[in-house]
Order: C-alpha cells, then sequence, then structure tokens
C-alpha cells in the first residue's frame, strides 16, 4: 500500500512538472540581411573607402592633430568608454552565477529551551557526559563551509551571461560609432571655420572696393553728375557689409568653440592655413565598395546586430523560467557548546547534502510577462536591426549623389563668379562714362558678392560630403 502511495505521489509530481514545463506560444520574427547589389546602379569594386585609417583619409596636420587630441581628451568618448568597461564586469558577473557557490563562516550563539516543552525535557535527563547535565543556557559555536549550486540544466544562466556578452560588443560598436562620428564633426566644423575665413576676406576686400566706388561717386556728386541718393545708396551698402564682418565673425567664435568643445579643452584659437581651402579637391574618385560591406563596417550596424543576438539569448533565458530549476546544498563543519570541543572529531562533526527540483506550477503570470516582454524586445531589436541597414545604405547613396551634383554645381558657380567679376569692372566703367547708372553698379558688385560666398559655400559642401560619405560607409573608427 505505501508503495503504491509512493507511485501515485510521484505521478503527480510528473505531471505537474510537465504542466509546469509547458510555455506560451509566441511569434518570432526572423531579421533580413538582403540588401541592394549597388548604390544608385553605380558598378564599383570591392575596394572600399571605410578600410582607409583616419590619419591617411585626412591629410591637412592642423585637423589630423586635433582629431588626435579630442580621441584622447573628448568627454563623452570617455563616458563610453566607461560604460564598455560596465558592460564588462556585467558579463564577469553573469559568469560567476552558474559557478558553485562556496562560502566559509564561524558563529557563535546561544539557546534556551523552556522546560515544558519536548527538547527542554529531553535536555534536562539527557547528560552531556556521565554525571554532567546539559546546561540550561547552552552555547553554541559553529566552524563550516556551505556550498550551494544552481545546475544550469536549460542553460538559462549561461544564455544570461552569453547575452550580457552580446552587450559587450554591442558596447564597443557604440564606441566606434562614436568614434567615426566625433571624428567627422571635427572635421565638418574645421571645413566651415576655413569657409568662413575665407568668406571674412572676401568681405574685406569687397568692402574695399565700395568704398573706392563710394569716394568715386561723391566726386561724380560734386560734378552735377549723381544725385545724393546715389551718394547714401552706396554709403548704406558699404555699412550693411562693414556690419555683417562681425555677424561672420561671431560664428568664427563660435566655430572654434565648437571644435574646443570636442577637442576637450577651453576655448583657444584653433590653428589652420585657410587660404589653402579654395585648392582643396575633393576626391571624386572615392571608392564606396559593395552594399553588403555595410554590414561589417558601420558601427551602428554591428551595435543592432549584437543587440539583436542578445535579445535573442534572452528569450531563451526568460523560457527556461518555466522548466524545474535544480539546486544542490551542502555544508561540512564543526558545532560545538565548548569552544575546547569545536574541532573534536568525529563527536563535532557535521555535514548535510540536499538537493531541490522546483517548477512553476500556480500563478505563472510574473514569469509569462517576462518572457512575452523579451518576445517583444527581440523583435524590435529585429526592427532596429533592419533599420540600421537601410538607414546605412540611404546615406551612402545620398551621399554618392551629393558629391556628383556638388562637383557639377561647383564647376558652374566659378564660371558664374567670374563672368559677375567681370561686370564689376564694366558696370563701374561704364557709370563712369554715364552709361549705367548708379544702381546696375550697386547690383553687380552685391551679386559678385553673393556668388563668391555661394561659391565658398559650395567647396564646404564638398569636403562635408568627402567627410560625410567616409562617415556613411563606417570609416575611422579603425
Amino acid at each position: 500500500m505505501g508503495i503504491k502511495r509512493i507511485v501515485s505521489y510521484f505521478g503527480i509530481t510528473l505531471v505537474a512538472l510537465i504542466t509546469a514545463c509547458s510555455t506560451p506560444n509566441f511569434g518570432r520574427k526572423t531579421e533580413s540581411k538582403t540588401v541592394p547589389s549597388s548604390f544608385n546602379n553605380t558598378k564599383d569594386s570591392a575596394n572600399n573607402a571605410a578600410k582607409t585609417k583616419w590619419k591617411d583619409f585626412f591629410t591637412d596636420p592642423n585637423l589630423v592633430a586635433l582629431i588626435d587630441t579630442a580621441l584622447n581628451k573628448n568627454q563623452e568618448l570617455n563616458i563610453v568608454l566607461q560604460e564598455i568597461n560596465i558592460a564588462k564586469n556585467e558579463v564577469r558577473g553573469r559568469k560567476g552565477a552558474y559557478l558553485p557557490y562556496a562560502g566559509i563562516g564561524v558563529g557563535a550563539g546561544f539557546d534556551k529551551s523552556a522546560a515544558y516543552t519536548r527538547d527542554g525535557a529531553v535536555d534536562a535527563n539527557l547528560p552531556i557526559m556521565p554525571g554532567q547535565a546539559i546546561p540550561t543556557v547552552l552555547p553554541n559555536y559553529v566552524l563550516g563551509l556551505n556550498v550551494s549550486w544552481e545546475v544550469d540544466i536549460w542553460k538559462k544562466l549561461r544564455n544570461s551571461k552569453n547575452a550580457a556578452a552580446y552587450r559587450y560588443l554591442s558596447s564597443v560598436a557604440g564606441r566606434n560609432f562614436m568614434v567615426t562620428h566625433l571624428i567627422s564633426e571635427i572635421a565638418n566644423s574645421y571645413y566651415e571655420l576655413m569657409a568662413l575665413d575665407n568668406q571674412l576676406e572676401i568681405l574685406k576686400k569687397n568692402i574695399e572696393v565700395q568704398q573706392n566706388a563710394l569716394e568715386m561717386v561723391k566726386l561724380e556728386k560734386i560734378a552735377a553728375k549723381v544725385t545724393e541718393l546715389a551718394v547714401r545708396k552706396f554709403e548704406a551698402e558699404v555699412l550693411k557689409n562693414q556690419s555683417r564682418q562681425f555677424y561672420i565673425m561671431q560664428q568664427i567664435v563660435e566655430t572654434e568653440n565648437r571644435i574646443n568643445f570636442l577637442v576637450g579643452r577651453f576655448p583657444q584659437p584653433v590653428s589652420r592655413n585657410s587660404q589653402t581651402f579654395t585648392d582643396l579637391v575633393p576626391d571624386s574618385t572615392i571608392h564606396a565598395g559593395i552594399p553588403s560591406q555595410l554590414l561589417e563596417n558601420r558601427p551602428d550596424v554591428k551595435q543592432a546586430e549584437q543587440q539583436l543576438a542578445a535579445a535573442k539569448l534572452d528569450v531563451k533565458a526568460t523560457k527556461a523560467e518555466f522548466y524545474p530549476g535544480l539546486t544542490i546544498m551542502g555544508g561540512i563543519g564543526y558545532a560545538a557548546f565548548n569552544p575546547q570541543y569545536l574541532i573534536t572529531t568525529p563527536q563535532s562533526l557535521l555535514y548535510n547534502l540536499a538537493g531541490s527540483l522546483v517548477a512553476p506550477l500556480i500563478n505563472r503570470n510574473a514569469i509569462k510577462a517576462n518572457y512575452y516582454s523579451a518576445n517583444s524586445k527581440q523583435i524590435q531589436a529585429v526592427y532596429n536591426y533592419e533599420r540600421a541597414i537601410l538607414k546605412a545604405h540611404i546615406e551612402v547613396a545620398n551621399q554618392l549623389s551629393n558629391i556628383s551634383n556638388l562637383k557639377k554645381s561647383y564647376d558652374l558657380k566659378t564660371l558664374q563668379v567670374q563672368a559677375l567679376t567681370q561686370s564689376t569692372t564694366i558696370s563701374m566703367n561704364l557709370f563712369k562714362s554715364a552709361r549705367a547708372d548708379y544702381m546696375e553698379v550697386l547690383l553687380t558688385q552685391r551679386d559678385a558678392l553673393e556668388s563668391k560666398f555661394e561659391l565658398i559655400e559650395t567647396k564646404k559642401q564638398q569636403m562635408n560630403a568627402m567627410v560625410n560619405i567616409y562617415q556613411a560607409l563606417g570609416g575611422g573608427w579603425r
């Protein structure tokens, strides 16, 4: 009868464990790594500018020095480095979770049992040694080693550790993405600073020309060839451009300090040779490679990939919560009522060993909630990964088109500047011979100035496009 009862209890327990191990179904989504075979239907070799080191890509020694300083002193980048250390420690902590835990300790205390209890009655009649009764207040000294181990049957703990490892790799990729972004931001600001210097120089030269024209108009007024209105118009144009100088000078200060902030230093002049800015020739033959290389070169794509891998392991780890957990506990040591008997063997020796197999049976809502959340986060990670790939491809395609269009625009604007520069001389000569009025001279000078500004702006955009394509391809972090 006893054996049947045991078998019955075992059957009930087994059914309960099987029921507890059942997990709810959840739809999963598999990520897509499919990308087009080329950018904008262009044919390119496997050569890729992203593999070029940033010190080889940027040749300006002043710019190289700024980037090198920023990679050491930029505060935001150093914050990211500490986040990497935090992620590394998380991996170490998760790794220790599936190893046995052992602890050694000592303890002391005392115990008094009530006389009219079972323990008190036994103690009153049980001698410790012949002729010695157990004291009413019984001290207790313990020295022992305790061990506990959660056996990782379903790889719950190992999957958690591996998920932490992928998050660590994701943080490293995040640091690489930060490096590419920092390099491109410094380079773009540096070229913007050089462009502002050139615009300021153009404006100063234009003011000199306009002041000479103003003096000529004043002489023409004395000769009664023009009215006071012409003088005031030329004077207002000079004052407008003189005022514009200070606006550009403020932009120069702010751009310098933006670079100083990125470099991690207080405001100071930024070394540069702006006279060579107009001589810079962007490389129109930059190699973009093939789109599939973005999966390896772009740090943000790699970061999203590592986060997706971690999310998949999180699902496995939370799913293991539905399964029975096996825990083994044991201990060995000495215990005695008197310190002089503490290490007496075998009288003071004690040990224990136990194991438990426990599975959730009733009220598994918290485990289900964690499981559903992990699956939803995995799907989020899939979409985030696919979005990162799509974003990378579009950024490269946009910059390749931008480089081509800016080159054509710059060539045409160069011709425009040449034409308007010649027209200013022509207009002044016609004005002297009374064959053109002062408004034609003013408008021609104004158009010539704006065309020169636009030419410098287009040159800056060309240099920025080179920086941006380098970043879009995933260059700079190697």
